[in-house]
């Protein structure tokens, strides 16, 4: 993670030296002399080198392509995907039980609301693990573990959904998924500071930011 955030930096000010190059290529285009054969070869990108390397003149193209290959997924980005597919999945498993076993209206739209979100953040995660080649099992060669997961109900806890009624549905539903909510969010927080990879690290800040809110809510409807 720190080697990307470092790339970050020096794309920035990389960035901010382009815009001093195109400038001086303005300047001298105004001068007498002849004009210089940057506006026919394109904008160059000067990228600062690390304590003791020289710089690097790359073209736009090139910095682009350099950007690319400082996003490569690591190993925590991958755990995160698929532990979060699981998550999820046990998420859209009790949210199922609401339009049955809820009496509140609110708790009933609630569930809706968080299936809702979470199936297209399923496929989202699957299509990701499938287009880096990690859709297959991990490297120990088994699923995680639920207990290893933050949030997880047990499976008596589980039990004990599936069977309530009503008003106790109720309750122990937003008990529950306030727990794994904060387990996602935990999960998240965790990944921004482990990934490498941008759109994993959008995917968390999507779930820190709308399961925030929804904790938010299930606690003033307990």
């Amino acid at each position: 993670m720190l080697f990307r955030r470092a790339s970050r930096a020096s794309l920035t000010t990389a960035a901010t030296a382009m815009v001093a190059v195109l400038a001086l290529g303005a300047c001298e285009s105004g001068s007498d002399d002849e004009p210089t054969s940057g506006t026919a070869t394109g904008p160059s990108v000067l990228l600062p080198g690390e304590p003791g390397d020289e710089n690097q003149t790359l073209s736009a193209e090139e910095a682009a392509e350099q950007r690319v290959e400082d996003d490569a997924p690591n190993s925590a980005d991958v755990s995160y995907a698929r532990m979060m597919i699981e998550h999820h999945t046990q998420a859209l498993e009790m949210t199922e039980l609401a339009s049955e076993q809820a009496e509140s209206e609110a708790v009933k739209g609630l569930a809706e609301r968080i299936a809702a979100a979470q199936e297209p953040e399923i496929a989202a995660m699957e299509a990701w693990l499938t287009r880096h080649g990690k859709d297959g099992e991990d490297d120990s060669g088994s699923s995680h573990d639920h207990a290893s997961m933050p949030g997880m109900a047990t499976e008596g806890q589980l039990e004990s959904l599936r069977s309530a009624k009503g008003s106790a549905f109720d309750q122990l539903f937003l008990t529950l998924m306030i727990t794994h909510h904060e387990g996602a969010i935990t999960m998240a927080t965790d990944v921004k500071g482990q990934g490498n990879n941008i759109q994993i690290e959008e995917m968390a800040d999507d779930v820190i930011a709308q399961q925030t809110s929804e904790i938010g809510r299930m606690q003033e409807m307990r």
